[in-house]
């Protein structure tokens, strides 16, 4: 458990440097005083995501994703908030400050802390295990090194190397403290009953980072010629690895994809490795999966660009193909460059520097179109029925391009490749839009029939709004409380009475108004701010700004970083309080009463609404007593009204 003097530091400094935090995972570049790049949590092609340096926060305007830096690290990872903190407190060399667990804490950390633990210890074991032992040595080190890889890029990938022994590194976890559900979860130990045996003994390990760097999962090369055991095994589905998600190598990479503005993808392992040897680090591997949407939006946080390097075989050609589509469907520029026959782009790379291999790649890519045409089109050219299945082939590739000027580019240039008319290119493709159009409207509508349970509510969509009258208002009210909350304004008072003047600040105003007249926030998470100024406002050196925006809980500070991030400075309330032309800080002493009346009058409006319609009812019952009681209640709801539509018209506070 962290002590909450060091989360204060670590959460400091993080909002300070949220640009370092950000752009370790997001290609960042400078408009104005902020940074915007492609949102790492939604696919998009026009930038949307901001980071404000000034105000340490991020804000999606395409997703509503936003926070401070702590909570993009646990949303980007998908790690806890004490894992966060140690991340942060690491990269900014902050001693944490741990006080020990108490044997029923332990016994609740929650498991995916545990398996990072346990997958980190196992990555460590395996390297001390190649470069120390003496079987790691004469037989994992021996083998590395006859594939021709240099020593120093062996420790930068951490490849490491298991045992031949039956349980070597499952033994030497548990004897440190390790539990054997966690090996189990990890896939790092098979459990039968009372067997347990190591699932990678006897393999060269290639560990599987992260984005952030840390190890997530493994792969293994077996050694030994053995016919009934796969040549590569990779660690299992787990609450820490999920392989559609990562791409090998992508640690090592993503800074050199930034810079460099492009992305090769290869196949395997030793192709990531090998180009990083030759001098090309803008490389990372799908690890033998097919390619997938997540994989394709991770390269897209650093790069719009794609180079697609496969073997020359049929099954790497096959492969090819198959990601064409996928890529350009996330609005990526893709070219593909198939190696000779024979080659892959381990051996590829092996015998060739970095210059001589870039210069290989740029002479020999190609753009999908004239790659499907040249491959394919040798079988096509004299069959007609072959010619037109190619030609719809390539058709429903273009199909799939998101932006219209691209599309349109690609229409030409196969219309000139084929020899056939654009128009009849375009009819096409306008039939492939409407079936797929049609698929979609069946399938929204089957979801919408199997549908069984009820969405919970967003309380900061429009949905919500329009289901809260007050939404507006509050949430200007509390736009104000987490920017000015401690910020003193000046009560006046009636002229002619002599009294003192007396500061209070936005956030005691606010809450004296709303208990003087029994109000409350209809936005469950508006009452919630409420509450934290009223139980931290007297704590020494607070700032509501600094508080909310870097609150540990992610609703909360989510919800400062949107309204920060939005200014409602020349909003339709302001303009209607006349604050919108000057700095919204000298006017909080005219801006915040009138707001707090205006809520006031649009709550008495709403229940003067309620009892005409209640007056309506018991007419019709003839219930004299209780109309009167009524009529009572409403006369001086509609004084109340005329008192509030008054004191909004004039500019003095009194």
């Amino acid at each position: 458990m962290i002590d909450h003097g060091t989360v204060d530091r670590v959460v400091e400094t993080s909002q300070a440097q949220i640009v370092d935090v950000v752009s370790e995972f997001v290609s960042l570049r400078r408009r104005g005083v902020n940074y915007i790049g492609n949102c790492p949590f939604h696919n998009e092609k026009t930038p949307s995501f901001t980071v404000s340096p000034h105000k340490g926060i991020y804000k999606c305007f395409g997703c509503g994703k936003g926070g401070n830096a702590v909570n993009f690290l646990m949303d980007v990872e998908q790690i806890s908030f004490v894992e966060a903190i140690r991340y942060l407190g690491n990269k900014f060399h902050i001693h944490i400050e741990e006080v020990e667990l108490s044997p029923e804490q332990q016994q609740v950390k929650n498991d995916r802390e545990s398996m990072m633990a346990v997958s980190g210890f196992a990555q460590k074991y395996f390297s001390q295990m190649l470069l120390k032992s003496d079987e790691g040595r004469s037989v994992g080190l021996s083998y590395l090194r006859a594939r021709g890889f240099r020593d120093d890029i062996i420790q930068k990938f951490d490849l490491g190397y298991s045992p031949e022994a039956r349980s070597a590194l499952t033994d030497e976890a548990i004897k440190n403290s390790f539990k054997l559900e966690f090996l189990e979860k990890t896939g790092l130990t098979i459990v039968r009953d009372d067997y347990k045996a190591d699932r990678f003994r006897g393999r060269v390990i290639f560990p599987i980072h992260s984005i952030s760097g840390k190890p997530t999962a493994f792969g293994g090369r077996i050694l030994k010629s053995d016919a009934k055991a796969a040549k590569y095994l990779n660690s299992p589905e787990s609450e820490i690895y999920h392989k559609s998600k990562i791409l090998y190598g992508i640690y090592q990479a993503k800074t050199e994809i930034t810079k460099k503005d492009n992305c090769y993808l290869v196949e395997g392992y030793t192709d990531v490795i090998s180009f990083h040897q030759a001098g090309i680090i803008n490389v990372v591997a799908s690890s033998g999966t097919a390619l997938t949407v997540d994989q394709i939006r991770l390269i897209a946080r650093f790069t719009p660009n794609i180079t697609i390097i496969y073997d020359g075989d049929p099954a790497g050609i096959k492969a090819s193909l198959r990601g064409i589509d996928l890529v350009l469907e996330q609005g990526m520029n893709v070219k593909v460059l198939l190696l000779p026959e024979g080659e892959d782009p381990d051996s590829f790379a092996k015998r060739r520097n970095a210059q001589e291999l870039q210069k290989y790649i740029s002479e020999n890519e190609g753009d999908f179109i004239k790659f499907k045409t040249g491959l394919l089109l040798k079988d096509a050219e004299k069959d007609p029925v072959k010619r037109a299945g190619l030609l719809q082939d390539i058709v429903k590739t273009i199909s799939v391009i998101p932006d219209v000027i691209v599309r349109g580019e690609y229409i030409k240039e196969c219309s000139a490749l084929m020899n056939v008319k654009e128009q009849v290119l375009y009819n096409e493709i306008g039939k492939l839009t409407r079936k797929g159009r049609e698929a979609s409207y069946k399938d929204a509508a089957m979801r919408v029939q199997d549908s069984r349970t009820v969405q919970p509510v967003n309380m900061s969509s429009p949905a919500f709004a329009s289901q809260n009258p007050f939404e507006e208002i509050e949430k200007e009210m509390i736009r104000l409380i987490i920017k000015f909350g401690d910020r003193n304004m000046l009560q006046k008072e009636e002229e002619g009475e002599e009294v003192e003047d007396e500061h209070v600040t936005v956030g005691e105003y606010v809450m004296a108004q709303l208990k003087e007249d029994e109000l409350e926030f209809k936005n469950p998470l508006y009452s919630k701010i409420i509450t934290l100024f009223d139980q931290n406002k007297d704590k020494p050196g607070y700032s509501s700004l600094k508080f909310f925006v870097s609150h540990t809980d992610k609703e909360v500070s989510q919800l400062a970083s949107d309204l920060l991030s939005r200014e409602y400075t020349l909003s339709k309330i302001h303009q209607r309080f006349g604050a919108g032309d000057l700095d919204e800080s000298l006017k909080l002493d005219v801006l915040v009463p009138k707001l707090m009346n205006e809520l006031k009058l649009k709550k008495v409006k709403t229940l003067i609404e309620q009892y005409q319609k209640e007056i309506k009812k018991i007419e019709q019952n003839k219930d004299e007593e209780k109309l009167l009681e009524i009529m009572q209640t409403l006369v001086k709801l509609q004084q109340l009204q005329s008192l509030l539509s008054k004191e909004l018209g004039n500019r003095a506070i009194v």
